[in-house]
C-alpha cells in the first residue's frame, strides 16, 4: 500500500508542477491580446464620463495617449497636471488623451476628475477588462498609438512634462 500511495502522492506533484509551470509560462509569455510596440491595440467599449460609449473607432486617424490609472495611485494622481497640459497642447493636432480608469467606480472619478480639473475623455473599465486585454501592470500605464492604430511607445510609471511631451513629439513624427 506504501508504494501505490507514493506513486499517486508523485503523480498529483507532477501534475501540480505541470499546471503551474504552464500558469506561469501563459502569463509572461501568452500575451492575452497584449499589445507589443508595432502591434494594432485591442478595441474596447468603455463608458465614459461624458455618458456616452466609446470605442477605437471614433478615434480612427487619430494619435493616441491612453493612460491607465486610478485615484488611489499616487504616480497616477501626480502625472495627471502634466497629462491635461499636453491635452491642452495637442488636442487641436489630431492628438487625443485618454484616461482609462481601472476598477473604480463613477461617483469616484468623476469627483476627482472634478477636483483636478481634468477635461481630456475619461472611460471606466470597472471590471479591469481593458486593463486585462492591455496587459496592463502596474499602473500608472501609458501607450503612444499612432493614427493607423499601432503601439508606438510603452511607458510603465509616472510620466512627466518633458518625456509625455518628447513621446507625443515622436508619435506625431511617426505618422
Amino acid at each position: 500500500m506504501g508504494k501505490s500511495r507514493r506513486k499517486i502522492q508523485v503523480i498529483i506533484l507532477l501534475v501540480i508542477v505541470i499546471l503551474g509551470g504552464y500558469a506561469i509560462v501563459s502569463n509572461v509569455l501568452g500575451s492575452n491580446g497584449k499589445p507589443d510596440i508595432g502591434e494594432k491595440v485591442p478595441d474596447f467599449n468603455l463608458l465614459g464620463l461624458d455618458g456616452n460609449v466609446h470605442n477605437l473607432d471614433e478615434y480612427k486617424d487619430k494619435a493616441l495617449v491612453i493612460n491607465f490609472w486610478g485615484t488611489w495611485c499616487e504616480p497616477c494622481v501626480e502625472e495627471m497636471p502634466a497629462l491635461q497640459a499636453q491635452y491642452e497642447k495637442w488636442k487641436d493636432k489630431d492628438v487625443v488623451v485618454i484616461g482609462i480608469n481601472a476598477g473604480e467606480d463613477r461617483m469616484s472619478v468623476e469627483n476627482f476628475v472634478k477636483q483636478v480639473n481634468v477635461s481630456f475623455p475619461v472611460l471606466l473599465d470597472p471590471n479591469k477588462e481593458a486593463v486585462q486585454n492591455y496587459g496592463i501592470s502596474p499602473l500608472p500605464t501609458t501607450l503612444f498609438v499612432s493614427a493607423n492604430g499601432k503601439v508606438n511607445n510603452i511607458h510603465i510609471g509616472q510620466l512627466d512634462l518633458s518625456t509625455l511631451d518628447t513621446q507625443i513629439e515622436q508619435l506625431v513624427r511617426s505618422q
